[in-house]
């Protein structure tokens, strides 16, 4: 039942908190993120994990698709009839197949490039051009942002399908989940390793006890029950295409493969043998769970709800409402909320990847208080939550966007593995060649199948996003290039030079704040002036008689404004020191007087056109302007 009274009550709770962290927000950072750590204890063993802890954390994304992957593939086949839920299994055994053949051509990359990096990392050091690594990173830039999307999305779907009651808050319930999870991990990976492991083995288990109940209830009543649809009817309207749509929908559980390649230097020493043993149990455990839960889908005819999952109606017909069905609707929600975990592992790693090689903006290079990359995890916790607003939280309506980057991305890292081995070599090169060129050609054509199937619902937009991406990380490699050449000094010809400088001191009457100012310019230069705009005869000449009765520290320059504006005067005197002829300096430093209250509250009492002035001047190249501050004490 919807109460008009929560959202207000939302709304005021927020802005109170919002003013509060401004008001103390060292306090609540330190607070929300933790103390901040040395660079030295980047390397520290607790930042290091062991494969048996990194595998849920790493895999949560792709294990957590089970949950939605099986029904994203039958969803396509509904308008068919009932007599067609039977090719849920043969989809599901393509999909398993190509699981283990992706796992197996990236473990050929663990081996490849132990320092990590994925499909970036391998296409940047096996193809001349860089617009190559640039598809395989925007690609699965793109699939990073859509799989916190879509993994929340349906962790919040899976909790209404247990309690409809909180459907109307489905889309807020979404966004703050996507803030809890960025809060958590820029508290550092260690700790949200600690937070994420043991509830992403909870829905392992789960999901074990699950496919377990499911045989039982089968040897007992059969393997054929009343409900099982019949197996191999094929119906008059069946198409390739429609099965292809489905394969490729039924795929969006295979995204989250590249994160274990993309952090194998978190794994303790030794890392390379680490990332291996999670590759083949996550592998292992992927399948298996794929194949058992399809199966007793097929078996039981669960139909597709969009208001009740497959996975709960399912646990539903083996435990009903009961204790286990509940800890079943909330260990999968966790766990899809927790997906995301591993794409706030893999995003900002690769961001400052490729920010180091100068495509994207370098503050994604900058580390955090907790020696994570914060800004890459606010930009995607950013993004995300843009899509969930959009999608209103939708799962369906995000699968179309789904998978399409990441195969992109399997597609380019599988060629350069295989141009690797050819070019280098080594031990049994021609099967590693051979593994990746059968990976590279399956990526390929399942990322045609998508790109042809989902288009009109929705790939067209990744599709478009994809080559713009690109264009705008050339063009940030340009301007950083361009910046490069025109900062870059000739060390023997080109030396620091004296210059003339003119300090020009806007004041507003005689007062300590002015005499501070004065003084400041007096200490750096000898020609200062002053210089005050008065809106009126009679201020003007108030001001002249005080300057004189000061014994006139400096010379004064006195402009009259009818239109009580100081930009307009201020930019016409500069304008003409600049072009005056024979005394020109060569720069004219401005020097503005601000007030900082004692009191945050007394900001607002205080005319703050310093700032006003100071962005106003930013354009003019021979303008420097200096802030002087002076600190109320009442």
């Amino acid at each position: 039942m919807h109460s008009s009274w929560i959202h207000p009550v939302l709304y005021v709770l927020a802005v109170i908190m919002i003013l509060f962290a401004f008001i103390n927000f060292e306090h609540v950072k330190k607070f929300l993120i933790g103390r901040p750590m040395r660079t030295k204890e980047l390397h520290a063993k607790h930042n290091k994990l062991f494969w048996l802890i990194a595998l849920p954390i790493l895999s949560a994304d792709l294990y957590s698709s089970v949950a939605y992957g099986p029904e994203a593939g039958v969803t396509e086949l509904v308008s068919l009839g009932p007599s067609v839920k039977w090719i849920i299994l043969p989809i599901t055994a393509a999909t398993v197949i190509l699981l283990g053949m992706l796992i197996v051509s990236y473990i050929m990359g663990v081996l490849a490039y132990p320092n990590g990096g994925g499909g970036y990392t391998i296409a940047r050091e096996n193809f001349k051009k860089p617009w190559m690594s640039l598809i395989a990173a925007s690609a699965l830039l793109i699939d990073y942002v859509l799989t916190v999307a879509v993994s929340v999305s349906a962790g919040i779907q899976a909790i209404v399908s247990a309690y409809p009651i909180v459907g109307h808050y489905q889309t807020s319930l979404s966004v703050f989940c996507v803030i809890f999870i960025l809060i958590v991990n820029l508290r550092g990976l260690s700790e949200s390793a600690t937070i994420f492991a043991w509830p992403n083995f909870l829905f392992i288990i789960c999901m074990i006890i699950l496919i377990i109940a499911g045989f039982n209830d089968e040897f007992q009543h059969g393997f054929i029950q009343s409900m099982t649809p019949p197996l191999g009817t094929v119906p008059t309207n069946l198409t390739i295409l429609i099965i292809l749509k489905a394969f490729s929908s039924a795929c969006s559980a295979l995204t989250g493969i590249e994160t274990i390649s993309n952090a194998v230097p978190i794994f303790r020493d030794p890392p390379v043998k680490g990332a291996i043993k999670a590759y083949i149990t996550m592998g292992l455990l992927t399948g298996v769970t794929l194949i058992g839960f399809a199966y007793h889908l097929y078996v039981k005819g669960i139909p597709v709800d969009p208001n009740n999952t497959m996975l709960s109606q399912l646990a539903t017909v083996y435990f009903g409402h009961g204790l286990f069905y509940q800890i079943i609707t909330w260990s999968t929600f966790i766990i899809l909320i927790i997906a995301a975990n591993s794409t706030f592992t893999g995003f900002p790693q690769l961001t400052a990847l490729v920010a180091a090689d100068g495509f994207l903006p370098r503050s994604l290079m900058i580390r955090g208080d907790r020696l994570g990359y914060s800004n890459g995890m606010i930009v995607l916790a950013a993004l995300s939550a843009l899509l969930i607003l959009a999608f209103h939280a939708q799962t369906n309506a995000l699968i179309p966007l789904f998978a399409i980057g990441v195969f992109a991305a399997f597609t380019v890292a599988q060629i350069g593995l295989t141009r690797r081995w050819l070019k280098v070599k080594g031990s049994l090169w021609q099967l590693k060649a051979l593994i990746n060129a059968i990976g590279a050609v399956i990526t390929a054509l399942v990322c045609v199948v998508f790109a042809i199937t989902k288009f009109k619902d929705g790939a067209w937009v990744v599709l478009i996003a994809l080559p713009l991406i690109v264009f705008a990380a050339m063009a940030v490699r340009k301007h950083y290039d361009r910046i490069a050449d025109e900062l870059r000094i000739d060390l023997k010809t080109m030396h620091p030079q004296k210059h003339r400088m003119l300090s020009v001191v806007l004041i507003s009457g005689i007062h300590r704040v002015v005499l501070n100012s004065i003084s400041f310019a007096q200490s750096m230069h000898e020609e200062v002036i002053a210089l005050y705009i008065g809106f009126d005869d009679e201020s003007i000449e108030k001001m002249k008689m005080k300057w004189e009765e000061w014994d006139s520290p400096c010379p004064l320059i006195t402009i009259k404004n009818e239109y009580r504006s100081l930009l307009q005067p201020l930019s016409s005197f500069i304008n003409i020191v600049e072009v005056a002829e024979g005394g020109k300096p060569d720069h004219i430093h401005l020097i503005l007087a601000q007030f900082i209250p004692n009191k945050w509250w007394q900001y607002a009492l205080h005319n703050q056109t310093s700032l006003l002035i100071r962005a106003w001047f930013f354009k003019n190249k021979d303008v420097i302007v200096t802030t002087v501050p002076y600190h109320l004490h009442n």
